[in-house]
């Protein structure tokens, strides 16, 4: 640009620009030196006449070297400038292109931050806009804060509304309770310095592939106990991110002290752990009064829960928090073990909770939260990727020993009733779950547990009432709302199951199941090209074995046999490979069955899922569903007595089931039974089953060329 002049300072060339106006580095004439200018924008100082540069002037006034000196504001009422100290070097934004920094380098940034801002806090004036792109590193390795007191209103009464079309901008810094209305505070800056310090040991801020609204919702919605790190990472450092990002502002350490000391402690650790010193101002006094142990927790560079984000290992957890931690916080590890159970879609949130309960346990055998919650990871696990029997059993054991410690704990009722559930004893499941609900009829965990058991009773208006009070209650709870889905998806009504499955992904964006659960529904309704757009949304999201399932139904439903099977090939393999799933490895069969030359891959992977099934028949024989599907596989094989056998003992044990009544008429169609085929397919049409579906189906090829096919589905469509 051409030099410009402003009085006695000539304009160079233009820094940046953003929201507030251009910076311009700038040669003062009068004092001989290079100095900065920021040229506010007029609008600013029309809607923010008078603080915006009161704001400025009490900037000034900070004496720490951290801080950009401002030397002076020129101007009149239509231009404003603020003459400003000319920083050599690069925003932290620039330094972080390359990649994750150091620990030390990290903990030496923040505890700088820290300690400039520790003397804004005391001079009540909070920052409100600390990124990346706000930090200068010079090449001494010394950092400066930009833009202080220019980024948001520090008035304790304004209100101002948070700019939510940005991609990197301030959002993805802000603390969650500014996006819901409150003001800012001290607290609020100990939040956006958390992020950044998560955004140079990661090379990437949080939720990184969202934006705007999105990026808000998950911020508002989800825990930093959740946000990934390298392995390689130190216990302290995470739990020191840990301690300034927790949601919730009672949780987060009170003060810049507070984190300046970590940061100090983690970088300079004393060869013994020592007691921290209280933290500055009466508001932080109250608030270590409130929670000692866990501010003496994470300067001790413990805290907010074992071993988070895979961070811990080696020796036995307990060990670790017995050695390193005698201040170790049952109600800040039992707090977010629940926390991540409300997550237990994840892998990541399931470990999270494990650990944290087992911490709880190795330092008090006799916590029976700890139990009842350690029972409920064991239950989720057993459902989740990593399925095994094992970890049912482990289930089990919890929750007896949580209602042994305490019989009147309604979360150890609540974790029996889903170990019974799974193990499907549903009275009696059934029973604990409303026990639990007697105790405490606000327990989320008793409310899931009663729903989910009416509906595998397919008890469903009585689920649907459970569900629909609970939902008064946990309007935000994505969980709730994929179990309302699965409720009316189970009884065929697969637009309320869409809509259902679709407010819990708006609730939750990252919830996989829910991306699963929808595609299933959009199937059902065939619109297969959006099952296959909200499949792909999920598999970008995170891959698991039942996206690449459900991805392998909607091709195989397009005759894309071969891309089926890699999609059930891929569900099998590892990582998503599981010794209890036999549906994977059947859909897989079916699928081979139909590609040349691996008729015989077809029959292992048949076999494979029988037996599987064997012993859960054999467990629960008053099971439909598995005995239908031993029906269908051991037809598949040619088994015809034992395929005969266990179809019709389906069909008697539930004659409601459109699903049962169409795996019906493939067995007996595959057996040669084709009166038997057509009775069923007539049945399974009356109640409900999708016309696409059996159309789609290779297998029924020659029923639906037999004369009677046309009678037997349009009569049951009257």
């Amino acid at each position: 640009m051409d030099e410009q002049e402003l009085g006695h300072y000539r304009l160079k060339r233009l820094l940046g620009e953003g929201g507030f106006g251009q910076v311009y580095e700038a040669w003062d004439s009068k004092l001989q030196r290079t100095i900065a200018i920021k040229r506010l924008k007029p609008q600013l100082l029309s809607s923010r006449p008078d603080n915006l540069l009161d704001e400025a002037r009490l900037a000034a006034s900070l004496r720490h070297p951290c801080f950009v000196r401002i030397f002076s504001i020129e101007g009149d009422s239509a231009q404003q400038s603020i003459v400003m100290e000319f920083v050599d070097g690069c925003t932290l934004r620039e330094a972080g292109k390359s990649g994750p920094m150091s620990e030390e380098s990290v903990l030496d940034i923040v505890a700088q931050v820290a300690d400039a801002m520790r003397e804004a806090h005391a001079a009540r004036l909070i920052h409100g806009d600390i990124k990346p792109a706000n930090l200068m590193l010079e090449a001494s390795g010394k950092v400066r804060i930009m833009d202080f007191g220019l980024a948001r209103k520090i008035d304790p009464q304004a209100t101002e509304s948070v700019v939510f079309d940005q991609t990197e901008g301030t959002i993805a810094y802000l603390a969650p309770e500014l996006m819901m209305g409150s003001t800012l505070s001290a607290q609020s800056d100990v939040y956006s310095l958390g992020v950044v310090m998560y955004e140079l040991l990661t090379g990437t801020r949080p939720f990184s592939h969202l934006s705007g609204l999105a990026l808000a919702a998950a911020h508002i919605q989800s825990s930093s106990g959740l946000w990934p790190f390298p392995a390689e990472t130190s216990a302290g450092v995470v739990a020191l991110v840990r301690a300034m990002t927790a949601r919730q502002v009672e949780d987060r350490l009170p003060s810049m002290q507070a984190v300046q000391e970590a940061a100090l402690g983690l970088r300079h650790p004393s060869p013994a752990a020592e007691a921290p010193a209280t933290p500055a101002g009466a508001d932080a006094a109250l608030w270590f009064g409130r929670n000692k142990v866990r501010i003496a927790m994470v300067v001790a560079g413990l805290a907010l829960a074992a071993g988070l984000g895979g961070v811990l290992r080696g020796g036995g957890l307990g060990d670790w928090y017995q050695r390193n931690d005698p201040f170790f916080s049952e109600a800040t590890a039992m707090q977010t073990g629940l926390t991540a159970l409300k997550t237990f879609e994840r892998p990541e949130s399931l470990d999270l909770a494990v650990r944290s309960f087992s911490a709880i346990l190795a330092h008090d055998p006799n916590h029976a939260g700890a139990a009842a919650g350690l029972s409920f990871a064991y239950c989720f696990k057993q459902t989740s990727e990593r399925r095994d029997d094992a970890w049912l059993k482990r289930a089990d054991a919890s929750a007896q020993l949580a209602i042994k410690l305490n019989p009147q704990l309604a979360l150890g009722y609540a974790a029996q009733a889903i170990v019974r559930s799974g193990q499907r004893r549903l009275p009696e499941a059934l029973t604990l779950a409303e026990h639990a609900l007697r105790l405490d009829p606000l327990n989320w965990f008793g409310l899931i547990a009663k729903s989910n058991v009416l509906t595998r009773a397919r008890r469903f208006a009585e689920s649907e009432h459970t569900l629909r009070e609970a939902i008064k209650l946990y309007p935000a709870d994505h969980v709730l709302q994929d179990l309302l889905g699965t409720m009316f998806y189970e009884q065929g009504q697969f637009q309320n199951a869409e809509q259902a499955f679709r407010r819990s992904i708006k609730l939750q964006p990252d919830t996989v199941n829910s991306y699963a659960n929808l595609s299933l529904a959009l199937q059902r309704q065939n619109r297969m090209d959006e099952s296959l757009q909200v499949l792909q949304q999920g598999l970008q999201v995170r891959p698991t074995g039942d996206l690449y399932t459900n991805l392998g139904n909607a091709l195989f439903n397009r005759a894309d046999y071969v891309g089926a099977a890699e999609a059930f090939e891929r569900a099998v393999a590892p990582p998503f490979a599981s010794h209890s799933d036999y549906l994977r490895w059947a859909n897989l069969g079916d699928t081979l069955r139909w590609i040349p030359g691996r008729e015989d891959e077809s029959r292992k992977a048949y076999r494979q899922a029988l037996g599987i099934l064997k012993p859960l028949v054999a467990e629960a024989p008053g099971d439909p569903t598995l005995q239908s599907r031993m029906g269908l596989y051991e037809a598949r094989l040619g088994e015809r007595a034992p395929a005969l056998e266990h179809t019709r003992r389906a069909v008697e044990m539930r004659a409601d089931d459109a699903n049962l009544r169409f795996r019906a008429v493939m067995a007996y169609e595959l057996l040669g039974e084709r009166d038997r085929a057509l009775a069923e397919l007539a049945a399974a049409r009356q109640r409900g089953y999708p016309v696409h579906l059996i159309n789609a189906e290779p297998d029924l090829i020659g029923l639906r060329r037999d004369p009677r096919y046309f009678d037997s589905t349009t009569e049951s469509d009257k």
